[in-house]
């Protein structure tokens, strides 16, 4: 598979078919450690907050808390951190990093919007890194920004207000504090570019990218707070999360330039290259993911693959209908098969778009079956003929869409 995708990938994507299956967890850990031992891996990138993952990569690199317990909550979003597939990915990249014989450590991040206890999070998460750089290199000058942004904010649980997703009144992202937020996030911006000779004198290259990436991220993701403030279509604040994680990932692959590829796993949805679709009671959703974003912006350097499941009793998954992708795909030899589709070239396009999609999930409302065009979307396919429910995750009921 790696031979057949060429030497220009520097960014390979690994798509799940829904939040909560085990085996894909576990060939996701797989996949990794082959690629950090055989093809020059030294970064993973999950669906998971960008400035909460800092924490875990200071355990994977040895750094700070001396247990994964203590990472686990404040390192994750979603309660990620609870599933112990993630447990056990960041505790073989930590004992691989503590190992001398590997010169390259292997570096772990987050690629989501910022998330706080309950959903979307304040800016402040982001805005404090490219704070604590400016303050590091000119107390002065950075006292003055931190001054400025710290007396806007307010309480985080404002933003954080889960009643907002479906009632945009209740969203402060449109206020006057916030928007007077957003100016003093452009003019921080503004400031880093303005004096980049001096700053990257100061403190080197890497540090000043990060520092600008983290600022620009808050603009993006006031963005997204001034959107859920609107009465808009919910798809809008899903191109911008998936704009901003398609940033995120393109930065990491920056990062990483010099010391290795990057494997980003996600949902389907978010690294697929078409249009990606989320049917809502009777809403269908339509926006343009990341995988769309970096197909444009890094062309053959990303390519993607993406995942199905035959079954998953536990996930309210049945066996799938006659003639459905997910029937034709299962039939060959398993329990497990990666399936070369290429963007779907030299593939009967008629035959394809006349297959019937599968029926959905029972349970668990993250799951999407594939569609005849999702053999155009892919480079390659992962297909499992089943899955359990991932360990540590939450009761399934507390998604369940018939209550």
């Amino acid at each position: 598979m790696i031979a057949a995708l060429g030497d220009a990938v520097g960014l390979l994507g690994f798509g799940e078919a829904l939040h909560g299956g085990e085996e894909i967890l576990a060939l996701r850990n797989r996949l990794f450690r082959r690629l950090v031992e055989a093809y020059g891996y030294s970064a993973i990138a999950i669906e998971s907050s960008l400035p909460r993952a800092r924490a875990v990569d200071d355990y994977v690199a040895g750094h700070g808390p001396a247990s994964y317990e203590a990472v686990q909550e404040v390192g994750f979003g979603h309660g990620l951190g609870r599933l112990e597939a993630n447990r056990e990915l960041v505790e073989w990249m930590r004992g691989h990093n503590a190992d001398p014989a590997h010169r390259v450590k292997l570096r772990f991040y987050g690629f989501d919007i910022p998330t706080g206890t309950i959903g979307a999070a304040s800016p402040r998460q982001t805005l404090e890194v490219a704070l604590d750089y400016l303050a590091a290199l000119d107390p002065v000058g950075g006292r003055a920004h931190r001054e400025r942004i710290d007396a806007l904010p307010g309480e985080d649980a404002a933003w954080e207000n889960p009643a907002a997703i479906t009632d945009f009144t209740q969203s402060v992202g449109a206020s006057p504090a916030a928007t007077a937020l957003r100016l003093a996030t452009e003019e921080l911006i503004s400031e880093l570019r303005i004096r980049r000779p001096e700053l990257l004198a100061l403190g080197g290259a890497a540090r000043f990218a990060e520092a600008l990436h983290y600022a620009a991220i808050a603009r993006q993701y006031l963005n997204f707070h001034a959107a859920m403030a609107r009465e808009s279509d919910y798809a809008e604040r899903l191109g911008v999360r998936d704009a901003l994680m398609a940033d995120n990932l393109a930065h990491m692959l920056e990062r990483e330039r010099g010391r290795g590829k990057v494997l980003a796993f996600a949902h389907n949805s978010h690294l697929k290259r078409g249009r990606a679709e989320w049917q809502i009671g009777p809403d269908l959703h339509r926006w343009w993911p990341a995988g769309a974003q970096l197909d444009a912006i890094l062309g053959p350097r990303y390519a993607v693959i993406g995942s199905a499941v035959g079954v998953s009793e536990a996930n309210g998954i049945g066996r799938p209908e006659d003639g459905t992708l997910e029937t034709r795909l299962t039939a060959a030899p398993g329990p497990a098969r990666l399936i070369p589709t290429h963007r779907g070239r030299g593939l009967p396009t008629a035959e394809l778009a006349a297959l019937p999609t599968r029926s959905g999930s029972a349970k668990n409302p993250t799951y999407i079956p594939l569609t005849p065009q999702s053999i155009t979307e892919y480079d390659w396919l992962a297909v499992l003929d089943a899955t359990a429910y991932q360990r540590g995750g939450l009761p399934l009921q507390t998604w369940n869409t018939e209550d």
